[in-house]
């Protein structure tokens, strides 16, 4: 008999708990339900099946990442709301491990096209707005930004940076770089004909 009280966002907030834990690819319906104190079984009433934990646990965590950056956002423009954003973006990442790398995979965990109540891409793609980018290559941006982001924040994490350097210097210059590309961004607003800011 289910354990009373149980419901579907419980057990997908203890999954989350668990895979910042002990890493998302840890994760199981039996581990979950052994922290729940109820038999595995019991799970499939309110998720489904290790799939739909997964798909639960990655926009657990890409709606945490969205709320986080859009809080970062708020009230800044341009450089600075990048700034606030780039740092929000890589605390959150260094704070729950499990559903950072749970929402990476979320396009194959829920389909093309989830349904976020606060979407980090669509956050990202306001800040960028800031720098006057033009809509056909707002796409080509975000990507940019996010491969930047994301490929520093997942070789911190696999301890890839050995060398004595500060790590959070880097990550500040890699973000003034950041704002350096993106200012110079060919057809935003803040580039002329020859390349050079007005």
């Amino acid at each position: 008999m289910p354990r009373a009280g149980l419901t579907p966002t419980l057990v997908a907030e203890e999954a989350a708990r668990l895979s910042d834990e002990e890493g998302f690819h840890s994760l199981s319906l039996a581990a979950v339900a052994k922290r729940l104190k109820v038999a595995t079984p019991s799970l499939y009433k309110h998720v489904d099946g290790l799939a739909g934990l997964r798909r639960e646990v990655a926009l657990l965590g890409a709606n945490g990442l969205g709320e986080r950056i859009q809080r970062a956002a708020v009230g800044r423009s341009g450089p600075d709301a990048l700034r606030s954003t780039a740092e929000a973006y890589r605390r959150y990442a260094h704070e729950h491990p499990g559903r950072y790398t749970a929402l990476q995979r979320l396009p194959l965990l829920a389909g093309a096209e989830p349904v976020l109540t606060a979407d980090p891409v669509r956050v990202l793609a306001e800040v960028l707005r800031g720098f006057g980018l033009p809509e056909d290559q707002l796409v080509h941006a975000i990507r940019a930004l996010r491969s930047a982001l994301h490929g520093f924040v997942d070789v911190e994490a696999h301890g890839g940076f050995g060398l004595p350097e500060d790590v959070d210097e880097t990550y500040a210059l890699l973000v003034e770089g950041l704002v350096r590309a993106l200012r110079q961004w060919p057809g935003s607003a803040g580039r002329t004909n020859d390349g050079t800011e007005p």
